[in-house]
């Protein structure tokens, strides 16, 4: 088994140098912190290629296309980055004039220094922001990234400033692959053949480092000139790696929605919302224009909370709008407004805006660095949901641990909702009875105020044609009543049929009398056995008693006669 694998080792890593293009992209570090079902805050790390859900990519100055923050890298290059940048974010005027060094929105040209002016200006750092999903580091490349639960937020399509020349081409890889060639290379000869030692033991230690590789831990020693290699749980040949799914976000950039991830309890945070608001309307500025207002506050595992805000924006003329998510988390992003931020307890920030299909369909081609093509299209095709839901990779026990306290987190929120609902439904029960015996009651009197009125109507009626004689209509009337009279009279028919049933009642009711007046028989002999037995229990009972009688003289003897011996005892010590 083992030269098979080897072999197979082999084989693998001599098609792979045959390769145009770097085979391998690894995974950046686990990230530690989530916001909802899946935000986690990323790790710092020389990232590059398809980074999706979560998992950033280590040095790699091919094309950066960064899906998620599982851990956002920094590299030098991003032809096409989808994310936030580390150069401060000019715009959302009112905040002061910045300049910056990145892109606009969409523009894949080189970045140009630009000041910005007015209320919520346009910002050189403004794009298609969907949040920074799982969080960012500082780096000159962010990704696309998802946030899971809370929202796959994605940054702007901001390019960032390269270092180095694009064969062109919006996905064009770099022209510079040497690094990642002598990183395959160098992790091809620890894994295979080092040459460390020189004799035989290099053999043991290409197992040992395979060991590493797999379990995603440790340095690979290979070569006494060259560094090790260091093996994550992000490396290609690490198998603790799974595919889980994230919900996707259906709002808008226009409603403004931002998630703040609060290092602090709910409670407190609900205790000290008021204080929370002005806080940030500080530091937006203090703008009397703007206003801040809270769309929901949710609990997080370890003690996190996530809120959820957006500011109104007012102009003179009486007019309202909601501030875009985009321009409004490039303003946090600032260096001097996340530090105001991060003494207010904001250990993660990000946009709640959703996918578009075109975006989603490009995510969803690529699979993740590191992740089987097989098990992504299988992943695909296993979506409960592809309108909702997403795939989204998961690797280490770390990941798989913050996920299931996500979803216990969930679970309760969920029985709490549901608990809810369980009262409202048992108190609109309560009230559904109470309201159907009010009906009754109203039907009731309303019976009776109908009997009622007709009988003054009736008197009424009488008392107004008295001395008048019978008219025709009334006449008419008089013969339709006497027909239904003697409809009703005739055997045949209801009056007859009421008889019958009246009788029939009777007859059951005088069985029953009947019945229950009959007593059980028995015949002589049982009787005197039954009498002979009570009169057995009845001697036994007198013979008892007898007993007992007879028990009760000898204690009241034993009781005369110890006070007649301590009455003589007594006397004797006197």
């Amino acid at each position: 088994m083992k030269p098979l694998l080897i072999l197979l080792i082999l084989i693998l890593l001599f098609l792979l140098f045959l390769l145009p293009s770097p085979p391998f992209k690894t995974f950046a570090p686990l990230p530690t912190r989530l916001s909802g079902f899946g935000g986690l805050e990323t790790a710092n790390s020389t990232a590059s290629g398809f980074n999706f859900g979560g998992f950033g990519l280590t040095a790699n100055p091919a094309v950066n296309f960064n899906i998620g923050n599982f851990g956002v890298s920094t590299t030098s290059a991003s032809p096409f980055n989808f994310a936030n940048s580390l150069a401060s974010a000019g715009g959302f005027g009112g905040f002061g004039t910045t300049s910056t060094a990145a892109g606009s929105a969409f523009s894949f040209s080189a970045p140009t220094n630009t000041g910005t002016t007015g209320l919520f200006g346009g910002t050189q750092n403004k794009g298609f922001g969907f949040g920074t999903g799982f969080g960012t580091t500082t780096g000159s490349s962010t990704g696309l990234s998802t946030g899971l639960g809370t929202g796959l937020g994605f940054g702007g399509f901001n390019t960032q400033p390269q270092q180095q020349s694009t064969l062109g081409g919006l996905f064009s890889q770099p022209t510079q692959v040497p690094t990642q060639s002598n990183q395959l290379i160098n992790t091809a000869s620890a894994l295979s053949a080092p040459t460390l030692l020189g004799d035989e033991r290099d053999a043991i230690l290409a197992k040992w480092n395979q060991l590493q590789a797999f379990w995603g831990t440790g340095k690979g020693y290979f070569n006494n000139n060259i560094p090790p290699v260091e093996f994550t749980q992000e490396n290609p040949f690490c198998r603790f790696k799974a595919v889980g799914y994230s919900c996707m976000p259906n709002n808008k950039d226009e409603d403004g929605l931002v998630v703040l991830v609060f290092n602090k309890k709910e409670t407190d945070i609900r205790s000290q919302q008021q204080q929370l608001v002005e806080s940030l309307h500080k530091v937006l500025g203090g703008n009397q224009t703007l206003a801040v207002n809270v769309e929901g506050i949710k609990t997080l595992p370890d003690d996190q909370t996530e809120v959820v805000i957006y500011v109104v924006e007012r102009s003179p003329n009486g007019t309202s709008r909601r501030v875009p998510a985009t321009t409004l988390y490039a303003h946090f992003e600032q260096a001097n407004i996340k530090t105001q931020l991060q003494q207010l307890g904001v250990t993660l920030s990000m946009t709640r805006t959703e996918l578009s299909p075109a975006q989603i369909k490009q995510l969803l081609q690529n699979p993740p660095a590191g992740v089987d093509p097989i098990i992504w299209e299988q992943a695909k095709v296993d979506n409960p949901d592809s309108e909702k839901l997403i795939p989204v990779p998961m690797v280490g026990f770390k990941e798989l641990l913050r996920r299931l306290k996500v979803q216990d987190q969930m679970t309760k929120q969920h029985q709490t909702r549901l608990d809810i609902i369980s009262e409202d439904i048992s108190e609109l029960q309560k009230n559904q009875t109470t309201s159907m015996a009010k009906i009754a009651q109203y039907k009731r009197k309303l019976m009776d105020l109908s009997h009622r009125t007709l009988q003054v109507l009736i008197k009424q009626e009488i008392q107004r044609k008295s001395g008048y004689a019978i008219q025709a209509d009334e006449e008419q009337l008089r013969v339709q009543l006497d027909t239904i009279q003697s409809e009703l009279n005739a055997p045949t028919q209801f009056k007859g049929r009421l008889n019958e049933l009246m009788s029939q009642i009777r007859m059951q009711n005088h069985f029953g009398a009947v019945r229950s007046e009959e007593r059980y028989y028995i015949d002589a002999d049982l009787l005197r056995e039954i009498k002979q037995h009570l009169k057995q229990q009845q001697e036994g009972l007198s013979h008892l008693i007898s007993i007992i009688k007879d028990d009760l003289e000898d204690i009241k003897l034993v009781e005369h006669g110890l006070n007649e011996t301590i009455h003589v005892r007594g006397s004797v010590f006197s």
